[in-house]
């Protein structure tokens, strides 16, 4: 409205001047009272993080483990916003981003060290330590004298912040979201508690002061210990080996076996105590009240410490199955064999007796093996009670030998996650004709970006466009960038043919980008649109020639009027598949063209950061240069001049229409230039009659120079030249 109302009232009181003076203010106003309002991005409306109650037991650790931690110290979420977008009358856009601070316990003993960590599933932290998501990260490994983590201190007070001694965890500084739905994620810690594996028996010693443990165990790589006794902390482990706990007197023994068994003779059995009989029962419950097969889940280390699990089975018609848990990371084969002796145990344990003895076999205690004299097998003393001298013993039947070796055991498929390096940020900073029909009314910078490392996944962004005095959030790179280097390039040649002789031969930046031979129907289409130095190219036919390079031929020069820089090429210039997916906008202020436009990227192998500075040309909002720019002599000496225009849109065939103009008006200026005169013209259509008295007028006859602008709406062309002998 104001536009409307300021045109009319300048044309009335200065003409022409007056009213596209009238017009600018007007612009002004009319883009300040009904500028589009900025969207809003996706926000959350709630910051509080949901921590731990107080109550939950934290695991002691044993070995090497895969553990969910539990939070223990957080803040709320931080949010932080930007904008991006608003080019053309469009609004910006309100973006929200969110990072966290919080503590994760991991064991209630001292470890050494974490490896791996996952969130969500993913891996967050690779073998060489480095993070795939940007966050700080410290680890405290709990022993008594640790000092209290410095962001605690600094969000509790001093004083106030717990140090945690004696408790293994980990925090996190400024923890990005984004790539979790702005939330925490689950997180998994692949934790080393003690060097090398582990057993039953070295968990129960380390967790009781007077407890030893003797015998051969099976080697566990990790253990997680919970429970509120050493009997709790083992119990699932117990009903997978068979266990002894004995008091010698002076302190516990845990044994995996109770040595030699003992011998009792038939003579000693049937001791009485006065008035009671002292019969002994044998019982033998069926075959089909014992489970057909026993199953173990376990942690299997060769499965990134995911859930295994194996089965054992015996022969029968039981349709019953035993199933076990252990909270304890082991090889398929020691699973395997552990439920393979679980059922040999079961089947065993069907028979059972009770005995009553002679006082003089009080030295058998609970958990001791034991032969008896005219039956056949192996018993162990579940239980023994003393009644008037006379001795009860309710043995139960174990396993003559131990189980054999599995003869197969297979930990199942491994899960397939790349580990791979983050790596730093290789980035360009683009200045191109328009790409689309969207034709730009501002500067508008394209960013590409990629890693050397295949691991390489964003970076953040960071422009400043007044030499770098202050700087403006510009949101993040897009998806990688297919980028490399040239190693060989084609010589100048013309953009209204295929380009047959030229070749390129590039190396790319890491071994997972790849480059594809397209058809001409699919060039015609925008396939394979390439950036090379400054001139846009298409290749057609591609040739892998190993370690990362590929040789380029059958081009098409000059794309989108970039034939100016055919000619300008030299080994080592970037090359750049052009990708809209691939490419960051960046929209840079009217005042900026032809200043200087400095981007910063800083991903997670950036430390210091990546700069990239470049001239701001303007190229997507200038048109292309004229083309078939002719002089033609006519009778009488005139010089008619002619030439065709060129536009920003309509790069698409359009059959039996004009090329759209792409400008608010069509506009050119014409130069001629000869010894001792310069002549300049603004004219409104394609042709100019230089007649032989202006001719004459100009100067002597000699060498002429033609040069011909078109003037776009925000910019000129570069320009088309002639010389006249």
């Amino acid at each position: 409205m104001a536009t409307l109302v300021l045109t009319a009232a300048g044309s009335a009181l200065g003409g022409p001047v007056g009213g596209a003076i009238g017009a600018i203010i007007g612009q002004q106003i009319d883009g300040r009272l009904f500028a589009p309002k900025p969207r809003q991005g996706p926000r959350l409306g709630e910051l509080a993080v949901q921590t731990s109650s107080y109550g939950n037991q934290i695991p002691k650790l044993f070995g090497t483990m895969r553990v969910a931690g539990t939070v223990i110290w957080a803040t709320d979420l931080h949010e932080e916003r930007s904008k991006s977008g608003g080019g053309k009358g469009q609004p910006k856009t309100v973006n929200y981003s969110y990072s966290a601070n919080f503590a994760v316990a991991l064991s209630g003993r001292p470890i050494l060290a974490v490896r791996r960590i996952w969130a969500d599933g993913k891996l967050l932290r690779g073998a060489a330590g480095d993070f795939k998501t940007a966050t700080g990260y410290r680890l405290h490994t709990g022993g008594e004298e640790q000092a209290v983590d410095p962001l605690i201190a600094a969000v509790e007070g001093a004083g106030l912040a717990p140090a945690y001694r004696g408790l293994a965890y980990a925090v996190f500084e400024d923890f990005q979201l984004a790539d979790y739905g702005n939330r925490i994620p689950s997180l998994t810690f692949e934790v080393e508690a003690d060097a090398g594996p582990t057993s039953v028996g070295a968990v129960a010693a380390a967790l009781g002061e007077r407890l030893a443990a003797v015998g051969e165990w099976a080697p566990l790589t990790g253990y997680a210990a919970s429970g509120d006794s050493i009997r709790a902390a083992i119990a699932t482990l117990a009903e997978l080996e068979p266990l002894s706990l004995i008091d010698d007197g002076d302190r516990l023994v845990l044994a995996s076996n109770a040595g030699p068994p003992v011998l009792i003779a038939e003579s000693e059995l049937g001791a009485a105590a006065a008035g009671a009989g002292g019969r002994s029962e044998w019982l033998r419950r069926s075959a089909d009240s014992v489970p057909a097969d026993a199953s173990l889940a376990y942690y299997d280390p060769a499965r990134d410490f995911q859930t295994g699990l194996q089965r054992a089975s015996r022969p029968g018609s039981a349709l019953t199955s035993d199933r076990s848990a252990v909270a304890a990371a082991l090889d398929s084969a020691t699973a395997k064999g552990l439920a393979a002796g679980r059922i040999e145990r079961l089947w065993a344990a069907r028979r059972s007796a009770r005995l009553s003895l002679g006082w003089s076999r009080l030295g058998l205690a609970a958990g001791c093996r034991v032969r008896v004299g005219g039956r056949p097998g192996l018993w162990k003393v579940a239980r023994w009670t003393l009644d008037r001298m006379v001795l009860t013993l309710e043995l139960t039947g174990v396993p003559a030998t131990a189980p054999a070796a599995p003869a197969q055991a297979s930990p199942g498929r491994p899960v397939d996650q790349p580990d791979q390096v983050h790596g730093p940020t290789s980035l360009l900073l683009l200045d191109l004709p328009a790409l689309t029909e969207e034709l730009p009314g501002r500067p508008r910078l394209l960013v590409a970006a990629a890693g050397a490392e295949p691991g390489w996944r964003r970076a953040d962004l960071a422009a400043s466009f007044d030499g770098g005095a202050s700087w403006t959030a510009a949101g993040a790179t897009a998806p990688p960038a297919v980028l490399g280097t040239a190693l060989q390039v084609p010589g100048a040649a013309g953009s209204a043919l295929i380009d047959e002789r030229g070749r390129i031969e590039v190396e790319l930046l890491n071994d997972a980008m790849w480059l594809e031979s397209r058809s001409d129907t699919a060039l015609a289409g925008g396939a394979n649109l390439a950036l090379l130095g400054e001139e846009l190219i298409q290749f057609g036919l591609v040739e892998p020639l190993g370690e990362r390079r590929f040789r380029l031929s059958r081009l098409l020069r000059g794309r989108r009027g970039t034939e100016w820089a055919a000619g300008l090429h030299a080994p080592g210039e970037p090359f750049a598949l052009i990708e809209a997916e691939s490419l960051a906008v960046l929209e840079a202020p009217l005042g900026s063209l032809g200043g200087e436009a400095r981007l910063l990227a800083q991903g997670l192998g950036d430390p210091d950061g990546v700069l990239a500075v470049r001239i701001v040309a303007g190229e997507a909002m200038r048109p292309p240069a004229p083309v078939h720019l002719r002089a033609r002599r006519l009778t009488g000496g005139d010089l008619a001049l002619s030439w065709v225009r060129r536009s920003r849109s309509g790069w698409v065939w359009l059959s039996g229409s004009d090329t759209p103009l792409g400008e608010e008006s069509e506009s050119y200026r014409l130069t001629l230039a000869g010894e001792g005169f310069t002549r300049s013209i603004t004219l409104a259509a394609p042709a100019f009659l230089y007649t032989a008295s202006e001719q004459a007028a100009d100067g002597p006859a000699g060498p002429l120079g033609v040069e011909v602008v078109q003037l776009g709406t925000s910019a000129p062309s570069r320009p088309a030249s002639l010389v006249i002998n």
